[in-house]
């Protein structure tokens, strides 16, 4: 049965509308990202990440202080001059001084080193290509006493990531998808495993941190979304 002249014509001027207004969201998009502050030339990006069993308060140079530990472990990337250093604040007490290579992503790990000093373990996290159709994912093996962390989808046992060294990550690129997701040390049959999680709504560009922590007997992973601080001006 065709449509009334009139619901016809209404119809045009919805779709008009809509095509309208979808060209001035774009326009505008296109000039936020056009006049949207940018990072200095040189500049580096630098998270810590805790992996011990205590929530610590972390300040990466002058980023804001944040807890981190158990379900969240990582703060977000603060943005440092490359190749100058910065220092990191853990409970409001100077933890050390660092500096990162011009241009780069890191993950620091942090460590007791003493009853009342920390260190950090720097991890390399930049990536040479991005496909910005695709989401990435980097697991991290940061549980004590696992020298080979396996990264699987539950319960199929198909491997996302195999023999990821202590302390060391890997990296992929995957189209967003949805799965649950376990991890383990070693290979071994029976070998302790974590909770299968599923995997957070994904859209093309996001990036996902995958930390295991806890020890090989009692392993624990968090997923956590990776983002960087704001440029200020």
């Amino acid at each position: 049965m065709p449509l009334p002249r009139l619901s016809i014509r209404s119809l045009i001027v919805s779709i008009s509308l809509g095509a309208a207004m979808a060209a001035v969201h774009a326009q505008e998009g296109a000039l936020s990202q056009l006049y949207a502050a940018r990072p200095p030339a040189g500049a580096s990006f630098v998270r810590v990440v805790n992996p011990l069993p205590a929530k610590l308060l972390v300040k990466v140079a002058e980023g804001a202080a944040q807890r981190i530990g158990g379900d969240v472990p990582a703060t977000s990337y603060a943005i440092v001059a490359g190749g100058k250093a910065f220092a990191i604040q853990v409970d409001g007490r100077p933890a050390g001084t660092l500096d990162v290579r011009p241009g780069s992503f890191s993950t620091l790990v942090l460590r007791r080193d003493g009853a009342q000093r920390y260190a950090f373990a720097a991890i390399d996290d930049t990536t040479d290509t991005q496909d910005a159709l695709k989401a990435e994912l980097r697991f991290y093996n940061l549980a004590q006493g696992c020298e080979q962390a396996q990264l699987l989808v539950a319960p199929a046992g198909t491997p996302v990531f195999r023999d990821v060294a202590a302390g060391a990550s890997a990296a992929r690129q995957v189209n967003p998808v949805q799965a649950r997701l376990s991890a383990r040390c070693g290979n071994a049959v029976g070998a302790a495993a974590t909770a299968a999680q599923a995997l957070p709504t994904l859209q093309a560009g996001d990036h996902l941190g995958l930390f295991l922590t806890g020890t090989a007997a009692q392993p624990v992973l968090a997923m956590q979304p990776s983002r960087t601080d704001s440029v200020r001006r």
